[in-house]
């Protein structure tokens, strides 16, 4: 395993240094994703060994800084995490080969495969850090570098408020995480993770329940949690989309990554139930409103970064649920709810990622990410079509792909309430399941939008009609997780009992066994008799059902003579501009859930001048009212501005008052050090 680390770091490394020699850019961009594509084989290979390694594999090297231990421990959940870093990073890497020919002339492609090989490197250094100063570094780096990586088009202004806005957002987290690991060093004297997990004087009650808070609230910035989810569809859009894939795929994971390091490990997975009930309650929340949020895009990018809310918020379903298990005992239903929220976790991973280089290639062919400017590119861009249906189908959990297994996992979890012995909980947890039900059903409409606006009809802009299909490179990278995608749907079998290393660490109890039937077969939430899964036997009926069909149409149907005729218009001759559009896709649930998203329509005619009776055009503009950043975030920023602006009577421009408050500030020192 060391040596594997160790052409990992290397490879990153050089992979950083390589592209900024003096080259043409296309070599430059090769050179990093031929490094980052060696570096994350090695990745793959590193957390298969790790996710079966008998004991987690740990090394270090001494610092001179005081408190600085550069450890690095690879056991079970931080193995699961370099595996998924790692697939997306080697689908990102080969997509990179031909996505960055868009970029020639008008960005360094040097700075922006370094800073991609930059980025890799430092989240794979987050799961493996084994100590908290040496964790924070890394995640700061990992901060900046996609920072630098969001403002790689800094020309435009939209993208240099994207990146400021993320970079404030960011660093609010990283505050509460700084907060939440000076509880542990407190009580534990050191910033090794080793005394984190066994401190000298346990952290009293009321200290664990602030951790829990400020790990919540700095973990959840990074992860786009309601109401930290402001920055996500700001950031994620104005990224190269191969680094879009990257953020909302893994880099977001990192944040669940921390938040079960502190609560499983660090705490010893010992905490109250309304802990885990408000974890429940903010993934719930999260899951509705942000495919609620996305319904309402037609910018596919921005829909793509409401939907990873949303998938945020099934994943703390999951999660909360195994929260609530545990502090009631019942350990076999808290590795369940965990091994669903890390089952979807891989699987958001996946289809999140090929989605994202998925409209990163409609971008490339039609220079817009505007769905309503789409149309018909399924007959000019067929692999790209198959790619993103593949995608679609996963993320709107249909069987039997991977979203399906994962989320019928938290289903079947939230409904074993049951055998918790609150009354209240045994209340919420359906309530949650319906939450997630109702979730289900926008995110399939919301991706049947997607879809069928993008690539089916007719094109309706130049940029549609000229479109071609996207370098081989592309198509191997979208086609890459797409295959990861259905093995994932197709292969429960193989996912459980390596997800059963990571929560059998967690929880103390493996139920990989329970959990498979029928030799493998079948799934089963740790008791067959309450419900079960085959999703092999699944995809081979609803297969069969399909081949069936069209056997049945060849038979009966192909003697008769066929036909050929233009579709009836009603006398018209059919034209782009009567298709469905986005907007009005969504109208009838933009009506009903009108108090959510308070829209603003403005409707202007222009009349001609012979006639009052006839238009001459029409101008129709539509707008969705940001509830968190008008009542939440506006607010918090000028009440700022207003504090910033009396304190500047501070700055006086005098020498003599300057000196006057650093003499103070001695004095108040010296006398808190007496």
């Amino acid at each position: 395993m060391l040596n594997l680390l160790w052409v990992l770091l290397a490879s990153y490394a050089v992979g950083m240094l390589l592209p900024l020699c003096p080259w043409q850019p296309k070599t430059q961009g090769l050179a990093a994703s031929v490094c980052a594509i060696v570096a994350t084989c090695s990745g793959i290979a590193l957390g298969l060994f790790g996710l079966t390694a008998p004991e987690p594999f740990t090394t270090s090297i001494a610092s001179t800084i005081p408190l600085l231990t550069f450890a690095i421990r690879l056991d079970a959940l931080a193995s699961f995490f370099v595996l998924t870093i790692s697939l997306v990073g080697l689908a990102a890497s080969i997509y990179a080969i031909g996505y960055v020919r868009h970029f020639h002339g008008r960005v360094s492609v040097a700075a922006l495969g370094s800073f991609f090989n930059g980025f890799l490197l430092s989240m794979i250094l987050v799961v493996l850090a084994d100590n908290g100063f040496f964790f924070l570094i890394v995640w700061e780096l990992m901060s900046l570098t996609s920072y630098f990586l969001v403002v790689t088009e800094h020309e435009k202004a939209d993208v240099r408020y994207a990146g400021f806005f993320y970079l404030i957002m960011t660093h609010v987290g990283t505050a509460f995480i700084i907060l939440t690991f000076l509880l542990f060093f407190q009580q534990s004297g050191s910033f090794s993770f080793e005394a984190f997990r066994h401190p000298e004087h346990p952290l009293p009650e009321g200290l664990r329940t602030f951790a829990f808070l400020a790990a919540l609230v700095g973990f959840g910035t990074k992860a786009g949690i309601v109401p930290l989810h402001v920055w996500l569809p700001y950031a994620h859009p104005a990224a190269p989309s191969h680094i879009s894939a990257l953020m909302s795929g893994v880099m977001i994971k990192m944040a669940i990554y921390g938040l079960l390091r502190v609560l499983f490990d660090f705490l010893g997975g010992e905490f109250p139930w309304w802990w885990g009930f408000t974890v429940l309650v903010i993934g719930a929340v999260s899951a509705w409103l942000g495919v609620m949020y996305a319904l309402m895009e037609h910018d596919l990018k921005s829909l793509l970064a409401y939907h990873s809310v949303e998938n945020i918020g099934i994943i703390l379903l999951g999660i909360g649920a195994g929260m609530i298990f545990q502090s009631y005992g019942l350990q076999e239903l808290a590795a369940l709810g965990l091994v669903a929220g890390l089952y979807h976790t891989i699987n958001h991973a996946m289809f999140k990622a090929l989605l994202f280089l998925g409209a990163g290639s409609l971008l490339y062919a039609t220079h817009t990410r505007n769905m309503e400017e789409y149309g018909g590119l399924l007959r000019r861009m067929p692999w790209t079509g198959l790619f993103f249906l593949i995608g679609a189908v996963s993320i709107a959990a249909l069987p039997p792909t991977n979203g399906f297994v994962s989320e019928w996992l938290i289903f079947q979890s939230l409904f074993l309430s049951f055998q918790v012995p609150s009354l209240i909980v045994k209340l919420m947890l359906p309530l949650a399941a319906a939450m997630l039900a109702l979730t289900a059903v926008l995110a399939l409409a919301c991706f049947a939008k997607a879809f069928g606006i993008s690539f089916l009809a007719l094109p309706r802009s130049s940029h549609a009609r000229h479109a071609e299909e996207v370098p081989w490179s592309m198509r191997l990278g979208m086609g890459f997780l797409a295959a990861i995608c259905v093995f994932l749907g197709l292969a429960p079998m193989v996912v459980v009992p390596l997800l059963d290393r990571v929560t059998a660490s967690m929880t103390g109890t493996s139920i990989a066994e329970k959990m498979l039937a029928l030799d493998g077969w079948a799934l089963a939430p740790v008791n067959v008799e309450f419900s079960s899964l085959s999703s092999p036997v699944l995809a081979f009926v609803l297969v069969g059902a399909a081949a069936l069909g069209l056997v049945l149409v060849a038979l009966f149907g192909g003697f008769r003579a066929k036909r050929y005729s233009k579709t009836w218009g009603c006398g018209l001759t059919l034209s782009p501009r009567m298709e469905y559009t986005a907007t009005g896709f969504v109208q009838p649930i933009k009506r009903v859930f009108s108090t959510i998203y308070q829209p603003t329509v403005k409707l202007e005619t222009e009349l001609l001048e012979e006639s009052r009776y006839f238009a001459k055009r029409r101008r129709f503009e539509f707008h969705i009212e940001p509830l968190f950043e008008k009542y939440l975030y506006k607010p918090v920023v000028a009440a700022v501005y207003r504090l910033a602006d009396r304190l500047r009577i501070v700055q006086a421009g005098s020498l003599h008052l300057y000196l006057a408050y650093m003499f103070v500030t001695l004095v108040v020192l010296l006398l808190f050090a007496l």
